[in-house]
């Protein structure tokens, strides 16, 4: 009776990092041990941040909240 083995190639592969596009510019780039996710850099982020300090993600209203009260 022979016993099957597997090459060791199958026990010792590291898979690829699992990547995915950065919010801002779109680069491929990896999430584990990435300091700036889910941007791929520190640019990316400040200008996400910059686009929130400018008010220019903004979601539609039909009416200002609580503008009767003003």
């Amino acid at each position: 009776m022979t016993e099957s083995t597997s090459s060791n190639s199958d026990h010792n592969t590291n898979p690829l990092p699992k990547t995915y596009p950065c919010p801002e510019c779109g680069n491929q780039t990896a999430w584990q041990d990435n300091k700036y996710k889910p941007f791929c850099s520190h640019h990316c982020k400040l200008i996400d941040l910059g686009a929130w300090a400018s008010e220019e993600y903004t979601l539609p209203a039909e009416s200002t909240p609580f503008s009767d009260e003003l």
